[in-house]
């Protein structure tokens, strides 16, 4: 395939290269790639949006009930009831978050999988088997790197950030040289020696960048929210603003934000993906024995 086609993952980059080869696999592969991280997790991500509009339409059904100039007549078990329905929900809210990410992870990594052993062709069967496969395994390894970085977050802070670093790499691992999770986790910390400050540079770059491209998606729930925010100064009734949480606009506005977001992490696992083989070309140099072996046959 012509180079100006195809992104060639298995070679050493700088962070400029490591950018730039991000935006370019976007750039020729975004529809499909999109198309099919959304079909894969199209359940899970509607699901985990659906409950934080609950969750905002809940805390808006409570508050609107509350008489502010006559605290006295709250009903304590209705309040009850609202406290332990949000409960609910907030714990539905944080399996179905974790269920969708893991679903971004694994369709993102496999899809990049088939399209390197493929020369850019995706193989869509393969991947959809590798997700009903490994899904267990992701959540098995987001659940562990959750738990690591947050004992490491106990001791202190800068512990939590070299594991998360490190950590970062691990699903690449898991996929790229099909690990299993306790030695994805265990082999990143040997991986990533003479190349942390590198990875943390690239992660702090690609993480502000998605940022504001997610920030994108956000921006008309923003701007609905000052309008309507303008128009509620002058009431004497706080709870009035919490009713703006079950506005049907707000919330299809907020559906859109969030579906966005969750796309746009994928960006990020591209980038890790490219730094991943970026330090193990440096080690091994895969991609040129790779090529090698290619003129051989």
């Amino acid at each position: 395939m012509e180079e100006h086609n195809y992104v060639a993952f298995r070679k050493e980059r700088d962070l400029g290269a490591i950018i730039t080869d991000t935006f370019k696999f976007i750039r020729l592969e975004w529809k499909p790639f999109f198309i099919y991280v959304f079909k894969i997790a199209i359940i899970p991500i509607l699901l985990a949006v659906a409950s934080v509009l609950y969750i905002s339409y809940a805390s808006s059904k409570a508050f609107s009930g509350i008489d502010v100039e006559n605290l006295n007549t709250i009903n304590d078990e209705n309040l009850f009831g609202n406290s332990v329905e949000i409960i609910v929900a907030v714990f539905l809210m944080m399996v179905f978050y974790l269920v969708a990410y893991v679903m971004v992870n694994i369709g993102s990594l496999y899809y990049i999988k088939s399209y390197i052993e493929n020369n850019g062709q995706v193989n869509f069967e393969e991947i959809k088997q590798k997700v009903g496969e490994k899904f267990w395994a992701f959540v098995g390894l987001g659940i562990l790197i959750g738990l690591i970085v947050f004992a490491s977050m106990i001791l202190c802070f800068f512990p939590a950030i070299y594991t998360g670093i490190v950590l970062s790499l691990a699903s690449s691992i898991l996929v790229f040289e099909n690990k299993t999770v306790s030695n994805a986790i265990g082999d990143s910390f040997n991986f990533i020696k003479g190349h942390w400050w590198e990875t943390f540079g690239i992660s702090i770059v690609i993480g502000i960048l998605v940022s504001i491209l997610s920030y994108i998606f956000s921006i008309p729930v923003v701007i609905y929210q000052l309008i309507q925010g303008m128009s509620l100064l002058g009431t004497d009734d706080p709870t009035q603003m919490m009713g703006m949480f079950s506005d049907p606009v707000y919330l299809v506005l907020n559906v859109i934000a969030n579906a966005g977001q969750f796309l746009f992490s994928s960006i990020t696992l591209i980038a890790t993906v490219l730094v991943y083989f970026d330090i193990n070309e440096q080690k091994n140099a895969s991609g040129t024995l790779n090529q090698i072996e290619g003129l051989g046959r």
